[in-house]
């Protein structure tokens, strides 16, 4: 192995697929774990470490959503989601757990090889939009430490989570669309990546910060525009 490379872990019950993905992400350089089955994801993702899973959401036994469930009770390693449904609400269904990304089978080999090198490279940390703490009374955002303060009690975010919402505070009442936040905070595209993905970022953080989730006081909604942060 090399100790260099990142490492992906290949999750399908189907082998021609799991060896085509293999194949194309060990060219890219990445070192590459399979398995066809879900208990045995679980074991690696809690034994080992891993930089990304490609994940099938439709497998035997565990399902690709109760992994990614898990892996997220774990921590924030990336997961691009495999599904043969091209439904919205089996996409938001990953989305909502925390997924990175998704591709629909059929897929082109290359273009999810794309899409992995594409997610760990958002995946980098970055320095935040501002190094000045960001002080709005009962709400203290500080891009040093990226710790969010709520009436004093520490709150705790994922780092993409934190991102979102220092970008759109240190603009307070500029108006994000979700091409713009996906743009500016993930580095990608509607192309590429689901304008989706920013509605649920945006709704966990409203769950951590907001009295009233569905009346927020600090992210409110521009409709058919975007977010905006207000102080």
């Amino acid at each position: 192995m090399n100790s260099g490379a990142t490492r992906v872990l290949v999750v399908d019950d189907e082998p021609t697929v799991r060896e085509v993905v293999a194949n194309y992400l060990r060219r890219d350089g990445h070192d590459v774990a399979e398995t066809a089955d879900g208990a045995e994801a679980l074991a690696l993702v809690e034994r080992e470490t891993f930089d990304l899973v490609v994940l099938d959401m439709m497998l035997p036994g565990v399902n690709g959503l109760d992994i990614l469930r898990r892996i997220r009770q774990l921590g924030d390693l990336p997961v691009i989601m495999l599904t043969a449904r091209a439904e919205e609400s089996d996409r938001v269904a990953g989305l909502e757990l925390g997924a990175d990304d998704y591709v629909v089978k059929p897929f082109s080999p290359r273009e999810l090889a794309a899409r992995v090198n594409g997610v760990l490279r958002r995946a980098a940390p970055r320095p935040a939009t501002t190094s000045d703490r960001l002080d709005f009374g009962d709400l203290v955002i500080d891009p040093k430490s990226r710790e969010v303060t709520l009436a004093g009690e520490l709150v705790e975010f994922t780092p993409k989570e934190f991102e979102v919402l220092a970008h759109l505070a240190a603009s307070p009442r500029e108006v994000f669309s979700r091409a713009d936040l996906l743009r500016d905070v993930w580095q990608s595209s509607p192309d590429w990546q689901d304008p989706a993905t920013v509605t649920v970022h945006v709704r966990r953080i409203r769950n951590k910060i907001e009295p009233d989730p569905e009346h927020p006081r600090w992210i409110t909604t521009v409709w058919g525009v975007g977010y905006r942060f207000e102080p």
